[in-house]
């Protein structure tokens, strides 16, 4: 049966830790992770970077959490300052988060999937590689897309490389299209793949120079609508019906 923390247990914690942090620390420590966990998601979203400050093992909690509840807690933490928590995130937390943040509407957001991509590179290799892995093909296509021009070595012998164009292998060349961009994250990004899965960087790069935006916009929010359901949120038709506008003389009216 599992334990259940007792009430206010990660408040009295918190407060403990201003006066007696190692205390805070133990008390927390001998408790079960199945409890630490709920403990975590029962804290309100604003405190929860003290309460994982003061966890032993935060490695073994953060993989536990429920899927929105790690997208909660990194977005209330800061996507700058969560690199920490999606360190240790399993590849279906951190697809979820992207399903439940980087989305406007039908389409996804380019400074949510930039902020979202650039706390995936900074967490580390090992992270960056075990989302990109995981994450939609399609989105990643369009993430590229917007943001770097692809060019394919060719065998005519006139053949430049193009000016201001990095490459990785000799036969891709990609550039920004916006100085603005970080071309640090995208490099980073692309090394990590080629390195350790060239498939996927071959494909990656493939798709961006031959493949269409309205097609992987279709399809990554295909993907994305099954897995929503799957986590309990209503499809978006249904959605809309319940949330729609009413008129004044219809509220309160019990609808059919």
């Amino acid at each position: 049966m599992l334990e259940r923390p007792a009430p206010h247990a990660a408040r009295r914690l918190l407060d403990l830790a201003r006066t007696d942090r190692s205390a805070a620390q133990r008390a927390l420590a001998e408790l079960p992770i199945d409890v630490q966990v709920e403990l975590v998601c029962e804290t309100p979203v604003a405190r929860r970077a003290a309460l994982f400050e003061l966890l032993a093992e935060p490695e073994l909690v953060i993989p536990l959490l429920p899927e929105a509840e790690l997208c909660f807690t990194v977005k209330a933490v800061g996507l700058e300052s969560a690199s920490w928590l999606i360190a240790h995130a399993t590849p279906e937390q951190i697809v979820a988060c992207f399903d439940l943040d980087v989305w406007e509407g039908a389409l996804p957001d380019r400074r949510n999937l930039d902020g979202w991509i650039t706390a995936l590179v900074e967490a580390g290799e090992e992270p960056l590689l075990r989302g990109l892995q995981a994450l939609d093909p399609e989105l990643l296509t369009l993430f590229l897309k917007a943001r770097v021009e692809v060019m394919l070595r060719t065998n005519d012998d006139d053949w430049q490389d193009p000016v201001g164009a990095e490459t990785l292998d000799g036969q891709f060349f990609f550039r920004t299209l916006d100085e603005g961009d970080d071309a640090a994250a995208i490099i980073a990004l692309l090394r990590t793949l080629f390195e350790h899965d060239y498939w996927t960087y071959f494909r990656l790069l493939q798709s961006v120079i031959w493949e269409l935006a309205p097609e992987n916009e279709e399809w990554a929010l295909r993907w994305r609508a099954g897995r929503l359901e799957d986590m309990g949120f209503p499809p978006w038709e249904e959605a809309m019906n319940l949330y729609r506008y009413l008129p004044p003389e219809q509220r309160g009216v019990r609808q059919r």
